[in-house]
């Protein structure tokens, strides 16, 4: 893992300007003025859980929950300037307790992706984590981050939203309390931003990433496989049968792994066993904000750019999809392949593989990751 210095976030919000204006209004009406509201959305362990709606001056709305740091609606408009919601989500919390839900839009960690065996070893130490996808630990464990109460705090200027959360000493099998901080801000230039910052107290793995599932046709669309995506990308982790990295970083191009060049995503689907599932090594030329991805709906014009300060990205293409989750938006049906996601992070089972980026945080430092997630039209 890369600490980077404060210089980052102060770059990002120069370049992606954020958004100041202090009026509120009711959410969900067209004439929604700035700011940052707020509604009850259930309880959960007995404490109430709260969504979080912030909307910039042109409209886009971002909701987020208390419970697992969890983006439940992205609204932006399409070139017709018809507003939509471009994540897959659930009408209450219920859709989001559900077992089986998978990590519909929660903030992920302590270590995003999956971690071998769930083992690793650390300063002489072998540390077991759960094994909770085919043998391997994957996205925190059985009770990640995505599954715990955060501190939500409204930020000056109404259109940040500051949560934090402290990971203690053997929480999910990890060392160290980790003290975590996740800042939400949605720009005036349409941007959803996502600031992590963390520090500890032991050595540890971290890796923390935002797991929203994007199907920019607003549901008319019941896959994304006619969405066209570029990925800034010459290589990706090979992986084996059970997606751990081998630790091999094989070239992209002329092979069904190649977004180098903008194209549909159902193109070359077929030919990838089970779907994408992988991490892309993005093509950077230094430590700071730079572009790893663009999502295009051909039909309605809408048009979503990732920048990021992190070396890899992993696409997944909603390979476990399957209809049958429970309480979503407006009764949808979510069918293989009806959402994707695109999650900068480092790179798979770092902690086992000494040749990838570092993602041990260690007492002094801190972690910092920058993302943003940016909508306009084509």
């Amino acid at each position: 893992m890369k600490i980077v210095s404060s210089v980052i976030i102060a770059t990002a919000c120069f370049l992606f300007s954020c958004n100041n204006s202090t009026d509120k209004t009711a959410e969900g009406s067209s004439a929604t003025k700035p700011g940052i509201t707020e509604k009850p959305f259930g309880t959960f362990n007995n404490e109430a859980v709260t969504e979080f709606t912030i909307t910039n001056a042109k409209g886009m709305q971002v909701s987020i929950l208390n419970y697992g740091g969890t983006v439940t609606r992205i609204i932006t408009k399409d070139k017709a300037g018809n507003d939509g919601d471009v994540i897959l989500g659930y009408d209450s919390l219920a859709g989001y307790l559900q077992k089986g839900n998978p990590y519909f839009g929660c903030l992920v960690g302590r270590y995003g992706n999956r971690i071998a065996k769930g083992k690793f070893t650390l300063d002489g130490k072998e540390y077991t984590l759960a094994q909770n996808n085919n043998g391997q630990s994957l996205h925190g464990g059985l009770k990640g981050f995505d599954k715990v109460m955060w501190k939500a705090e409204k930020q000056p200027g109404d259109s940040s939203l500051k949560l934090t959360y402290l990971s203690k000493d053997g929480e999910e099998g990890y060392p160290g309390n980790l003290s975590v901080q996740v800042m939400y801000t949605v720009t005036s230039d349409n941007g959803l931003m996502i600031d992590y910052t963390a520090t500890t107290d032991k050595a540890t793995p971290v890796n923390l990433t935002n797991h929203c599932y994007f199907n920019l046709s607003d549901g008319k669309d019941s896959t994304i496989l006619d969405e066209v995506l570029m990925l800034k990308a010459d290589k990706f982790t090979e992986v084996d049968s059970v997606l751990i990295p081998t630790g091999k970083l094989p070239e992209v191009k002329g092979t069904p792994m190649d977004f180098t060049t903008p194209k549909a995503i159902g193109k070359d689907i077929a030919a990838v066993k089970g779907g994408y599932d992988h991490n892309w090594v993005i093509n950077r030329t230094g430590n700071g904000m730079e572009l790893a991805a663009t999502l295009y709906h051909p039909g309605n014009g809408r048009y979503m750019e990732v920048f990021t300060t992190e070396p890899g990205i992993q696409f997944y293409s909603g390979n476990f999809l399957d209809g049958t989750l429970a309480g979503t938006r407006n009764g949808m049906k979510y069918v293989l392949h009806g959402g994707l996601c695109l999650e900068t992070q480092h790179f798979p089972d770092g902690p086992n593989q000494p040749s990838f980026p570092n993602t041990i945080l260690k007492p002094g430092e801190t972690y910092r990751h920058t993302s943003l997630y940016k909508f306009s039209t084509k």
